[in-house]
C-alpha cells in the first residue's frame, strides 16, 4: 500500500501501516515521528525524511529510507532492519540489542550508545562515511563498522568509546591518528582478520549498490576494551 505522510498523524501511519500487514510505501515524510515502531514484520519504504525515533522498538521487520533519518533512529530496536539512503542525526541504535543498521553516509553523534548483544544476538551497525564523537559510548556488546568509502583523513571524532566495555568497533583508514580514551585497545587488523566480517560489508554493499572490493581494501583498526578496563568491573562480575 503507498501513502502520503503529509495526510496522517504518526500514530495513524502505523495504523495504516499494520493494516497493511507491515509493508507500505510512504511518500511525501518530513519530520513525522515514532515511524514503524515496534513493528515485528513486513518491509517499510519511506520516501523523504522521517522524524524522532524511527523504528524504535523494532521487532523483526525491515525499513528503508529513501532520504536522510533524524535523531535516535532504530532506538532500542530488538530485530530486524534499517537502511538509511543518506545521513543520519545523533544517538543513531541507542541502546539496540539485536537486528542491523546500515547508513549509506555520514552519522553524528552517539552512534551505537548503549548497543549490548546476548546470546546470539548481537546488533551491528555498518556506517558508509564518518561518525561524529562518542561513537559506541558505553558500548556493551555489538559490532560497529566504520567504512569510510570517501577515505576521510578522520573517519572517526573524539571520545569514541569512551566508557565502552564490550563489543567491537572496526575502522577503515589509512592511519587511526584521533585520541583514544585510555581503557580502548587500539591496533590495525591484521591480513585475514576482515574475512569475519566481510560478510556484513557484502550486505551493505549490495543494499547500496556498491562495490564491495572497494571497501573491503585498505586498512583496518579494531578498537576493543581493554581486559582491566574500569568500566567493565562496574558492570559485570568478572
Amino acid at each position: 500500500m503507498k501513502y502520503n505522510g503529509k495526510t496522517y498523524l504518526a500514530n495513524e501511519i502505523n495504523d495504516q501501516i499494520k493494516a497493511a500487514g507491515g509493508t507500505a510505501t510512504l511518500t511525501e515524510v518530513l519530520g513525522e515521528r515514532f515511524i514503524a515502531c515496534g513493528l515485528k514484520e513486513g518491509v517499510v519504504t519511506i520516501e523523504g525524511t522521517p522524524g524522532n525515533a524511527l523504528g524504535a522498538y523494532l521487532d523483526g521487520a525491515k525499513i528503508v529510507v529513501k532520504g536522510n533519518g533524524q535523531d535516535a533512529v532504530g532506538d532500542t530496536m530488538n530485530e530486524g532492519k534499517i537502511v538509511i539512503h543518506g545521513s543520519v542525526g545523533d544517538t543513531l541504535g541507542y541502546a539496540m540489542r539485536g537486528g542491523k543498521i546500515f547508513v549509506r553516509d555520514n552519522v553524528c553523534y552517539r552512534a551505537g550508545v548503549h548497543i549490548k548483544e546476548y546470546g546470539e544476538k548481537v546488533p551491528l551497525i555498518v556506517i558508509g562515511g564518518k561518525a561524529g564523537c562518542f561513537l559506541g559510548e558505553y558500548m556493551a556488546g555489538g559490532i560497529i563498522i566504520v567504512l569510510n568509502k570517501d577515505n576521510a583523513p578522520d573517519p572517526i571524532a573524539d571520545y569514541t568509546g569512551v566508557g565502552m566495555y564490550g563489543g567491537k568497533i572496526l575502522v577503515r583508514a589509512e592511519s587511526l591518528d584521533t585520541v583514544l580514551p585510555e581503557q580502548i585497545k587500539c591496533r590495525r587488523m591484521e591480513k585475514g582478520e576482515l574475512s569475519a566480517f566481510t560478510p556484513y560489508i557484502k550486505e551493505y554493499s549490495a543494499e547500496f549498490g556498491m562495490d564491495e572490493s572497494a571497501l573491503v581494501s585498505g586498512t583496518f583498526y579494531l578498537l576493543e576494551p581493554d581486559s582491566n578496563n574500569p568500566y567493565k568491573r562496574l558492570y559485570t562480575n568478572n
